[in-house]
């Protein structure tokens, strides 16, 4: 529960620090004096939207501080998956500069805003107003339902089984289009590759294609010169091998003379030698390069086909052009494999329709037992706040295929008097019978969540006399029962229930217009209350009834 809070400079705010207590509070004030900043700053503690305009004019920044007690709510598991330091006692702070940034710590750790909006949702329930506009939305009116029906891991169950079977609905819907689209172009996939395939390309073939056709178109001037070189090496006329021979020869004769000799004679062989080896092979390949037209004309078309595959298919080499072919054939037996493919993710989606069936029909099952206790319970608070002929249904729709929260459509059904058939809530309900329904269902809500607290925001609006008093007393009961309860009101049958009374005023200081928080003590109860009930000019009648209604708590 919210045990104290701090504000500063916020919209009308300087500073306010205030502590509350558990049970049943109430907090009133005049009209624009400023419950709305209040609730505003407390809104902005739990996570929602900050905006610079908030700030107090002149200040540079805004800072709003919440100590909550949370033992016994359940929340060690949260703080654990979010590596969250947890006390029985938490500090949120949230913080606001002129320059925009906004900042948020729980127990001094830093967070970002979406954590803080997840573990305000915890801690502290607004109810406002506008929210009473929620029970025209049947995605809420089944969200209320399945949590009075305690259904989290049947639904999270569910929601498993439903994540699997839209990814195969999607997985489906691709394969067959792909493969619908692939037949489309099966033909021409077949004659690319067959053309491919035809060619029978192997890796580094058009390389080794290209240097044949060099020797091929110059085959006679190739054989010319390897003839050539052996012949300056090795002719009758002059023979370079001879020259070395003899000089090889000379050189060892006068070795023993002159040492050095010998290693001149020793290199000039092995010069002769090698030169003897490259001439030889020189003429061997002479011999075995010859111009053949035929083979000539084979390479040039083989060339020019291979040249004609790689920009007809604008790719870089035979490589790219290989890999093209495989990727044809893949596709091919994709093809051919497609409708075995489809059969078994039908197989599989059929399986996984029949566990979303079982799983929603345990949903429905555990909702209609829930809705039934539902239409007692709130029937039950319902005369209590004044509507002794109320007729309240949960009626349920079977939906068309799946949702992510099951196969139901359920719809509040409400009527106000015997006589009229329940019709959809949203559209028979006036203003003041919403806000006593929805009161009912948050009751029934606190109960079964316990929620640490609760803000009703002029949830009385519409109502007077008697059914003020049992509203308050509903609120009342709620906080002694489940959690702590804040009720903002203008009635003061509501404000005389309350453990504790705050009032909200404003008021003109040296710096301007100030909104300020306080809690009153039992005299100054009695002349709030006194006020709500005459006015401006408090007369001894109204004190006297501000007494009595404050002794009825």
């Amino acid at each position: 529960m919210l045990k104290h809070i701090t504000i500063r400079n916020f919209a009308l705010i300087e500073k306010v620090e205030i502590s509350f207590s558990s049970g049943f509070s109430v907090i009133t004030g005049e009209t624009g004096h400023g419950k709305s900043v209040f609730l505003g700053a407390v809104a902005m503690l739990l996570g929602q939207r900050s905006d610079v305009k908030s700030i107090r004019e002149g200040a540079d920044r805004c800072v709003i501080e919440g100590i909550f007690d949370i033992a016994g709510f359940g929340l060690e598991a949260f703080f654990e998956e979010n590596d969250l330091d947890y006390d029985r006692e938490c500090i949120v702070r949230r913080e606001l500069a002129s320059s925009g940034r906004s900042r948020a710590f729980v127990n001094d750790t830093p967070v970002n805003v979406s954590l803080l909006k997840e573990l305000g949702a915890r801690l502290i329930d607004i109810h406002s107003q506008h929210q009473n506009l929620l029970l025209g939305d049947r995605n809420y009116q089944l969200g209320v339902l399945d949590t009075l029906a305690g259904d989290k891991e049947l639904l999270s169950g569910y929601k498993g089984v439903y994540d699997q079977y839209l990814s195969l609905k999607r997985d489906l819907a691709v394969r067959k289009e792909a493969l619908e689209a692939s037949r489309r172009d099966e033909d021409w996939l077949r004659f690319q590759l067959d053309e491919l395939d035809a060619a029978a390309l192997k890796s580094g073939e058009l390389e080794e294609l290209e240097q044949e056709l060099q020797e091929l178109s110059h085959a006679e001037d190739i054989q010319a010169a390897l003839y050539g070189a052996c012949a300056a090496i090795d002719s009758d006329e002059r023979s370079m091998l001879n020259a070395l021979r003899e000089a090889s020869n000379a050189l060892s004769r006068i070795a023993v003379h002159y040492p050095a000799a010998q290693d001149f004679a020793d290199r000039l062989e092995s010069n002769y030698i090698e030169l003897k080896d490259c001439c030889e092979d020189m003429s061997q390949r002479a011999d075995r390069v010859q111009f053949a037209p035929s083979r000539l004309e084979f390479v040039e078309n083989r060339v020019a086909q291979i040249y004609s595959l790689v920009k007809k298919h604008r790719v870089e080499d035979v490589d790219a052009l290989i890999a093209l072919a495989d990727e044809y054939r893949g596709k091919l037996d994709a093809i051919v494999n497609g409708d075995d493919d489809i059969l078994e993710l039908e197989k599989r989606l059929s399986e996984i329709v029949k566990q979303l069936t079982d799983k929603s029909a345990v949903l429905t099952s555990v909702r209609k037992k829930s809705a039934a206790d539902l239409q007692e319970k709130i029937v039950a608070i319902l005369v209590n706040l004044g509507m002794p002929m109320i007729r309240f249904e949960v009626e349920f729709k079977p939906v068309e295929g799946f949702t992510p929260v099951g196969c139901d459509n359920v719809v509040f059904l409400f009527s106000a008097n015997s006589s009229s058939a329940p019709q959809p809530l949203c559209d028979v309900a006036s203003g003041g019978e919403m806000a006593r329904v929805m009161l009912a269902l948050k009751s029934l809500v606190a109960s079964s969540t316990k929620q640490p607290t609760l803000i009703f925001d002029e949830v009385d609006t519409g109502v007077s006399g008697i059914l003020a008093e049992r509203m308050g007393r509903t609120m009342q009961q709620m906080a002694g029962d489940f959690c702590q309860v804040l009720s903002i009101t203008h009635l003061p049958q509501v404000a005389a229930l309350g453990r504790n009374h705050y009032k909200v005023y404003k008021e003109e200081t040296d710096k301007g217009t100030v909104t300020n928080i306080v809690e009153l003590g039992q005299q100054e109860r009695v002349h709030e209350i006194a006020q709500m009930m005459s006015g401006e000019v408090l007369t001894e009648a109204a004190l006297d009834n501000a007494r009595q209604l404050l002794s009825k708590e």
